[in-house]
């Protein structure tokens, strides 16, 4: 988990590919993914990065958080875990 890496303020048009190229320059990326709108299919503008070792993590942290990326400045941090919440339909909010 010290590898991921949340990437956030994305251009909405960017691909998961174009993400895994612009991190790669500082090391082997596991694993890019664009988070969608689950109705819409539209980018929300964040992500995550997985990169093989801490090491390529944080050097891609350190060059690519606050750096121009499709005209946007990206906000680069240590993912954090993941908590799983209820869902709508669990809290009656429908």
């Amino acid at each position: 988990m010290l590898n991921r890496l949340y990437v956030g303020n994305l251009p909405y048009s960017t691909t998961e590919e174009e993400l895994r190229e612009a991190f790669s320059a500082f090391g082997t990326v596991l694993s890019s993914t664009i988070i969608v709108d689950r109705e819409s299919g539209r980018s929300k503008g964040f992500g995550f990065v997985e990169m093989s070792t801490e090491e390529e993590a944080t050097a891609a942290m350190n060059a690519m958080n606050n750096a121009d990326f499709g005209g946007r400045t990206l906000r680069v941090d240590k993912a954090r875990p993941r908590v799983d919440r209820p869902s709508r339909r669990d809290r009656g909010d429908w």
